[in-house]
């Protein structure tokens, strides 16, 4: 067991990043380049895995240190990508930063696995499973706000919106390892659930709003000047 658990952690983070993604997706169709998608999502898993490796070769650094460095550390790696000239000013911005974000969170399943040292599937291990899927909603969250930052010209309100969110989910893990009560990863979930909902429910839709509005905008132009 011991082996097999190394084994497929990666997958049991990958398979659930996926179904959220494709989920994610259903109605911004034709707004998005799949071939993008896919890019973001590889190099989220990557930059993810850059921020869990620092974490976890890292962990005498305090806890105060730890829950707020590292969300610094995780939205600015997801602020590097997302910010660069061919994403500027583009709606689908907000897209790719759900796909970036999930693909980064994913990578937090097997790192949540190797910091518990799990050799057999236990209460602690399912209670490390359950947080992690917060953790890739939160990462898919704050994609897409950095994301839409990114297109409306608001990167530092939304990077620090990001952050901040970010303090709480620290602030949970850190809690949970020093008392040693894995039962708080409930507690992931259920503010993962709340920060997605709030990410595609409530800013992702802005984009379809805006493109509605430049459409009739445009077509009162074009009756005007006819």
């Amino acid at each position: 067991m011991s082996s097999v658990i190394p084994q497929t952690s990666l997958f049991i983070g990958i398979i659930p990043a996926l179904i959220i993604l494709y989920l994610g997706l259903k109605g911004y169709e034709g707004r998005f380049k799949d071939k993008t998608i896919f890019l973001t999502f590889i190099v989220g898993i990557i930059i993810g895995f850059v921020s869990a490796v620092i974490e976890l070769i890292t962990p005498g650094i305090g806890l105060i240190v730890y829950i707020v460095l590292f969300p610094v550390l995780e939205q600015l790696f997801k602020t590097i990508v997302l910010n660069i000239g061919r994403f500027q000013e583009k709606q689908e911005t907000t897209i790719y930063g759900l796909s970036l974000g999930l693909g980064f969170g994913s990578v937090f399943t097997p790192a949540a696995i190797i910091m518990g040292n799990f050799q057999e599937i236990n209460l602690s291990f399912i209670a490390a499973i359950i947080g992690s899927l917060g953790i890739i909603l939160f990462h898919a969250a704050t994609g897409v706000l950095i994301g839409y930052g990114v297109y409306a010209h608001r990167l530092s309100t939304y990077l620090t919106t990001a952050i901040l969110l970010g303090i709480v989910i620290t602030t949970v893990i850190g809690v949970t390892n020093l008392f040693k009560v894995s039962y708080l990863q409930i507690i992931l979930v259920i503010y993962g659930i709340l920060v997605y909902w709030y990410a595609t429910k409530k800013v992702m839709p802005r984009i379809l709003e805006e493109s509605q509005r430049r459409k009739r905008t445009q077509k009162e132009i074009d009756i005007k000047s006819k």
